[in-house]
């Protein structure tokens, strides 16, 4: 059975459901086909904003669409892009359910962002805050809004760098000052150590990519959109090469007769007399066809 896929873009501190970047690229989403969903993630409000209510807003989109589309719960899999904290959503959603999240497109993600508002406002202005409770900050609008202090107490109560389970590239600022560019690239160690798959991809931006929707929309595209997979055929021992040729043709034929395109393929001999390989690069939609009537050894 197909896999029931759903996308949306996760918009960041000071934004909403209406920020730039997320609706140039449902546009682009929707120029192919596809709706890219944009939730309001100021749970319950921008003044009284938390971590916890952010994920809760993903929680209520995902049960509304599990009733409107008539799926079973918790059957559907989110490839989320997601902007400065809405990149720490989507990779902390996606910790909280590994299950449910096939691949991630991060922008900017503020990892460790709980930890940097001193930096950002000043001690002062920081102790002021805790202090009172109450702070002035900019809405999505650019209005003065008094939000609670709360924010930073529910970021303490969540890892600051939660460990994303599937796939992930990243885009990031090299002139990015509200969210250094070595937090990524400490995230990219960490993910790699545990044999998460994960790329950084750095651009001559700043934190908010304005000039950089060209290389956001083509890895949309590439990355959630139409990811290419590959699929291998392995042949060992001293006929693999031939074995491999062959099957390649076998391949062509299967692909021509199915009227199935956009596919590249080809073979190698990786050790002669030892082993030797079959592959095709096809798109995802194709998989599940290919799979079932040539039964790949593996693929990425």
């Amino acid at each position: 059975m197909p896999m029931h896929l759903r996308h949306a873009y996760l918009h960041g501190f000071a934004s909403s459901s209406q920020s730039a970047k997320g609706q140039a690229l449902r546009r682009f989403y929707a120029d192919q086909g596809v709706e890219l969903r944009t939730p309001d993630l100021n749970a319950p409000s921008f003044a009284e904003l938390s971590y916890t209510g952010m994920l809760a807003a993903v929680d209520a989109l995902d049960r509304e669409l599990d009733a409107r589309e008539q799926v079973e719960p918790g059957t559907a899999r989110w490839r989320f892009v997601g902007s400065s904290m809405g990149g720490y959503l989507a990779a902390r959603w996606a910790e909280l359910h590994p299950e449910r999240v096939d691949r991630l497109l991060l922008l900017c993600p503020a990892f460790d962002f709980g930890a940097r508002w001193p930096e950002l406002l000043g001690a002062a202005a920081f102790a002021r805050w805790r202090e009172t409770g109450r702070m002035a900050l900019p809405d999505a609008t650019g209005q003065p809004v008094e939000v609670h202090f709360g924010l930073v107490e529910d970021a303490a109560r969540h890892p600051a760098r939660p460990i994303a389970p599937c796939p992930v590239k990243i885009v990031h600022g090299r002139g990015d000052t509200t969210v250094p560019l070595a937090s990524s690239q400490r995230y990219v160690e960490a993910l790699t150590a545990r044999g998460v798959p994960i790329e950084l991809i750095e651009v001559d931006d700043d934190h908010l990519l304005r000039e950089s929707m060209p290389t956001l929309e083509a890895i949309a595209r590439d990355w959630l959109l139409d990811p290419r997979r590959v699929l291998f055929w392995d042949f060992f021992g001293p006929p693999s090469a031939g074995t491999a040729e062959h099957f390649h043709r076998h391949l062509d034929e299967f692909l021509a007769r199915e009227q199935i395109a956009g596919c590249a393929t080809g073979f190698e001999v990786s050790a002669p007399g030892r082993h030797a390989v079959t592959w095709c690069r096809c798109p995802e939609a194709d998989l599940e066809a290919i799979g079932r009537a040539l039964r790949p050894h593996r693929f990425e």
